[in-house]
């Protein structure tokens, strides 16, 4: 199963600069990059729309919030099932 890339908007302002200050094919530029040129052109477009914040995120606090107690949940998880297996291992050495 795949995962979406996910890209920062520091990186992609730096994509669309370098598309804008360069003579360079976009899909040459996006393939040095190593992402897809169709993505890279998207960039740009957000970036040229007037009165718009470029790449402002979809996500809200509450999303952000709830991402992390699930992480969080899932180490705790981990740290609990490790300790049972922990405290059976040793309940049968001390037999």
């Amino acid at each position: 199963m795949s995962h979406r890339r996910r890209y920062s908007p520091e990186y992609k302002q730096e994509a669309v600069r370098l598309v804008q200050q360069s003579d360079t094919p976009v899909s040459e530029i996006a393939r040095n990059l190593g992402i897809n040129d169709n993505m890279l052109r998207r960039w740009v477009k957000q970036a040229s729309e007037p009165g718009k914040s470029a790449f402002p995120g979809h996500g809200n606090p509450r999303d952000e919030e709830v991402a992390r107690l699930q992480r969080e949940l899932r180490q705790v998880k981990k740290e609990r099932d490790f300790l049972r297996e922990a405290a059976t291992f040793f309940a049968k050495e001390s037999k």
